[in-house]
């Protein structure tokens, strides 16, 4: 009789945490990842976990509450150079989204835009980011009267030097909002892949009190 193939062995202690904090589905990424050959790596040392809830997903984030984020120089939906440094002196909420035109980025888009005077009154101004071209860009604002900046990260080098995570099924580029004070300091890092529109609540309580 032919013997039994040897049964595949997973290791015994699974990195189930990141950054010190457990989180279930980093057990069946890793299975995952191992099963099909492949490596994961969670440096601590690197990434800062957030959540904005107990129920959110995890989210792993180069840039982090108290830091300064990296500078950069992006074009507008009109085709213009504009660059992190124009807005110092005054709150900044800056806002990653996966793409114009999509339904929940259409949702947060005409959110911050029905909000935006409480944004004005509290001082603030508003940019969205995706890797969209200004062309499109233009006709997203156009479409839906959008008052503030779209800028235009074309091969996501902004997002990825921003560290801004994936979706949960990394399919698609993620949604993250942050806030970040008059000295360019991030004060919030939110994160909520499918409810786009508390990114608008959670910022303005923020800068309510800044």
């Amino acid at each position: 009789m032919a013997s039994l193939a040897k049964p595949l062995l997973l290791p015994s202690v699974l990195p189930t945490t990141c950054c010190n904090r457990q989180h279930p589905l980093a057990a069946v990424a890793f299975k995952s990842n191992f099963l099909q050959g492949q490596s994961l790596s969670l440096s601590s040392s690197s990434v800062t976990c957030l959540t904005s809830s107990k129920t959110s997903p995890i989210v792993c984030a180069k840039v982090n509450k108290g830091s300064v984020p990296p500078s950069f120089t992006l074009k507008d939906q009109d085709g213009k150079n504009v660059s992190l440094s124009k807005f110092k002196g005054k709150p900044v909420v800056v806002y990653f989204y996966p793409a114009d035109e999509t339904p929940g980025c259409t949702k947060q888009a005409c959110a911050f835009r029905d909000s935006y005077e409480k944004f004005k009154k509290a001082g603030a101004q508003v940019v969205g980011i995706s890797g969209d071209d200004a062309a499109s860009h233009k006709a997203f604002a156009k479409k839906y009267r959008l008052p503030f900046t779209l800028l235009s990260d074309e091969g996501n080098k902004v997002r990825k030097d921003w560290g801004v995570p994936s979706d949960l099924f990394g399919t698609l580029p993620g949604r993250q909002t942050y806030v970040l004070d008059k000295n360019g300091v991030v004060q919030l890092i939110y994160n909520n892949q499918f409810q786009p529109e508390k990114h608008i609540d959670e910022t303005l309580k923020l800068l309510q009190t800044l």
